[in-house]
């Protein structure tokens, strides 16, 4: 395998490892995140209804200047925990989707923490 596949791989290995102990509720849901090279998205998933209640990403409109950084990744995790604030959810299950708890993925965990989620 060349570096890349070598790494995906693990990831995904990652990604499995974590989500067999992890499963949201409507009370509950799971808080995961997404990253690619530019941008940055999370979603509240209740995985008993298998829906999405609340989305942000830095492609919405509000976000369109803002890129993939760490100060951006921080107010992106301060916006959607006020957004699930305002849909009266207080505690999620974080789910850093295979992806190693630093940088990007910590600031976004930090930020929700601010806003008031409890995790």
């Amino acid at each position: 395998m060349d570096r890349l596949s070598d790494k995906r791989h693990r990831r995904t290995r990652r990604k499995i490892r974590i989500r067999k102990k992890l499963v949201g509720t409507a009370a509950c849901p799971r808080l995961t995140v997404s990253k690619s090279h530019r941008n940055i998205s999370v979603q509240a998933i209740d995985d008993a209804a298998g829906r999405t209640l609340r989305s942000i990403t830095t492609l919405e409109k509000e976000f369109s200047d803002m890129g993939k950084s760490m100060e951006n990744a921080k107010i992106i995790g301060m916006k959607m925990g006020e957004r699930l604030k305002m849909g009266e959810i207080e505690t999620v299950i974080f789910d850093r989707n295979g992806y190693k708890y630093h940088g990007i993925v910590k600031a976004i965990a930090e930020g929700a923490r601010e806003a008031g989620l409890t995790f």
